[in-house]
């Protein structure tokens, strides 16, 4: 298993969404849709794991765009994460903000209302080019921004797994990789409490030169766009046809009490 993420010390010079597009622009393979926000965080970052390993045993073969936003926040570790190098501990016990732990890489983020969270688990086989790290930011990143340039036409890919706005940050992302599937999942602001984030997080270890330095409130901004225009957008994106019906609850139930929920996950680090 890999899983890689957020922040990285390469970088990508930060690339126009057309000029993404003419790059990487080939048919893209049937994808179903899974609208659905569970009412915990860690039965929400369970049930992302758990679409994972349900494509990957074979008990439901297909690629699945999930759509979800936690009803509160919460800050999520990526999987590699130093709690105390990235995370205000104290200020978030006081504001009751749960601290949990993703399958993925980079660095920790805080998610809630008005945070727009997507989730893709893709074939590999279906398309091979994503089995090189580089090329799945490009192309995942890539297709997003061509999309949601045509309602903010100054959306950029910039660093390694970042979308941005005029040079502020809007979307995180990361990538847990299996043989077969990858679940590559990320963030949207689009009416984010962004004074919270410097309440809650360090400046994260790792930073992209684009930056500059910049603490929380200033490097990340809200997309402008309503939800509903941006879940269309990504449905469109990734030619969603049709709902995904069965959703793995078994499963996702017993990750999320024995992993997401124990102390031990979180922590291990």
């Amino acid at each position: 298993m890999i899983f890689t993420g957020i922040a990285s010390q390469r970088e990508h010079h930060s690339q126009p969404a057309a000029a993404d597009a003419k790059r990487q622009h080939r048919p893209t393979p049937a994808v179903q849709l899974l609208d659905l926000t569970l009412d915990s965080p860690a039965e929400n970052l369970a049930l992302d794991e758990a679409l994972l390993e349900q494509a990957e045993s074979a008990a439901q073969r297909g690629e699945v765009l999930r759509l979800w936003e936690s009803h509160r926040h919460a800050v999520v570790l990526g999987r590699s994460s130093h709690i105390d190098a990235e995370v205000l501990q104290e200020n978030c016990r006081q504001l009751g903000l749960p601290i949990l732990r993703r399958i993925s890489g980079g660095a920790a983020v805080l998610i809630g209302p008005g945070c727009l969270m997507y989730s893709l688990v893709l074939d590999l086989h279906k398309r091979p080019q994503l089995r090189s790290l580089s090329q799945a930011h490009r192309v995942v990143l890539g297709t997003i921004a061509v999309a949601l340039a045509k309602l903010m036409p100054a959306v950029r890919c910039q660093g390694i797994s970042d979308l941005a706005l005029d040079g502020r940050k809007f979307s995180g992302n990361s990538i847990r990789y299996r043989r077969n599937y990858l679940l590559y999942h990320g963030t949207v602001l689009y009416a984010f409490d962004l004074e919270l984030v410097d309440r809650c997080l360090k400046l994260p270890p790792r930073q992209p030169d684009y930056r500059q330095g910049r603490g929380h409130s200033q490097f990340l901004t809200n997309l402008p766009l309503p939800s509903a225009a941006i879940r269309r957008t990504l449905a469109g994106a990734w030619n969603v046809q049709g709902q995904l019906g069965d959703w793995p609850a078994e499963l996702t139930a017993r990750l999320a009490a024995e992993k997401y929920l124990q102390p031990s996950w979180t922590a291990h680090r």
